[in-house]
C-alpha cells in the first residue's frame, strides 16, 4: 500500500488538546473529533510535521466487528511491514495523518476514524467498498518506527547522492582496466571498431546483413566480465525485436552478422547502458554471445 492509498492531499488542521467525552470506552477524543488510545507514548518525543519523514507499521480493521482489512506486513514491499514516506497534509479532520502527527518514535496507539472519509477523501475512492456502509468506523492501530525532520532527510539524501557519485566515478575509472585485463586473460587480440565495439565472429552466416530498420530473431546470452549472467534467451524461445530499438552496441554488431551466424559482442558501457539500468551497474562492459536466427526486412 503506497502513500497515495493511505494519504491524500486535502488540507486540515488538528486540535491536539483532548477531551474525555468519548463514546468509545478506553479512548480519549481530540477537539477535532479523533478518538485515540496510546499503548506507548513519549509525550516529549519528536512528532512529525508536514514534509518530515515517518516510518511506521499499521493494521486497519472494521471497528464494529474487529475484522481485519489491511495489515502492513502483507502489503509492504520488503516484508517488514514498515511504510516510509514524507508526511503529507491531512486529508480530512480526524484523519490517519492527524493520528500520525500525534505520535513520536516508539509510540504505539489505536485510533477510531470515519470509514466514509478514509475511503472517499484519503483514498479518493469513487464510492465506498461493498463491505463498508455510510457511518461505519475504522480501527487503525499504528506503531511508529522512526521520525526524521525534513532537514535530516535532506542531509541523508545529500550523503546518499555523494556516495552514489563517488561510486559512479570509481566504476568509470575501473571500466577500461577491467576490460583490458579481460582481453589479456582471454588472449583476445581482435581490434575494436571505431566506436569501441569488439566483434568476434564464431560462426559464419549466409545472405545479407540486417539493416537498422529490420527486425531480427536471435538467441543470446549476456554476461558481465566476471561471467555472471544478467540476461539470456538460452533454454527459452528465441527473441524477435526491431534492431533499431536496442543498445548501440547491438545495432552495430548485428549489422556485421548474417543469418545463421554466431558472434561474441564485447560492448563497452558507452555503447550499452552508460550509467546503469535495471540491474546493470554504471559503466559496465557487457558480453553477448549471439546467434542470428532470422531477419525480417521492414515492410515485409
Amino acid at each position: 500500500m503506497n502513500k497515495h492509498l493511505l494519504f491524500g492531499a486535502a488540507a486540515a488542521v488538528l486540535a491536539l488538546s483532548s477531551c474525555k467525552n468519548s463514546e468509545f470506552e478506553g479512548y480519549e477524543k481530540t477537539e477535532a473529533g479523533l478518538y485515540y488510545k496510546f499503548f506507548n507514548h513519549d509525550e516529549n518525543g519528536l512528532k512529525p510535521n508536514i514534509g518530515d519523514g515517518i516510518a511506521f507499521s499499521y493494521m486497519i480493521k472494521k471497528q464494529s466487528n474487529d475484522s481485519l482489512l489491511v495489515d502492513s506486513k502483507t502489503v509492504s514491499r520488503d516484508g517488514t511491514g514498515i511504510t516510509k514516506f514524507l508526511m503529507p497534509k491531512s486529508s480530512f479532520v480526524g484523519s490517519v495523518e492527524d493520528a500520525l502527527m500525534m505520535m513520536s518514535k516508539g509510540d504505539s496507539a489505536a485510533f477510531i476514524i470515519s470509514a466514509d472519509s478514509f475511503f472517499l477523501k484519503t483514498q479518493k475512492s469513487p464510492s465506498l467498498p461493498a463491505h463498508i456502509r455510510p457511518g461505519d468506523r475504522l480501527l487503525v492501530i499504528i506503531k511508529v518506527a522512526d521520525v526524521k525532520t525534513k532537514k535530516e532527510i535532506e542531509e541523508i539524501q545529500k550523503q546518499e547522492q555523494a556516495k552514489m557519485a563517488e561510486e559512479t566515478m570509481k566504476r568509470q575509472a575501473e571500466e577500461k582496466p577491467a576490460l583490458d585485463k579481460y582481453l589479456a586473460d582471454n588472449k583476445i587480440t581482435t581490434k575494436a571498431t571505431a566506436s569501441g565495439l569488439i566483434y568476434i565472429e564464431t560462426k559464419k552466416g549466409t545472405g545479407a546483413n540486417p539493416k537498422p530498420t529490420d527486425s531480427v530473431t536471435v538467441h543470446y546470452n549476456g554476461t558481465f566480465l566476471d561471467g555472471r549472467v544478467f540476461d539470456s534467451s538460452i533454454g527459452k524461445q528465441p527473441v524477435t525485436f526491431p534492431l533499431g530499438n536496442v543498445i548501440p552496441g547491438w545495432i552495430e554488431g548485428m549489422q556485421l552478422m548474417k543469418k545463421g551466424g554466431k558472434a561474441k559482442l564485447i560492448i563497452p558501457s558507452n555503447l550499452a547502458y552508460g550509467q546503469g539500468n535495471q540491474g546493470i551497474p554504471p559503466f559496465s562492459t557487457l558480453l553477448f554471445d549471439v546467434e542470428l536466427i532470422d531477419i525480417k526486412t521492414s515492410g515485409k
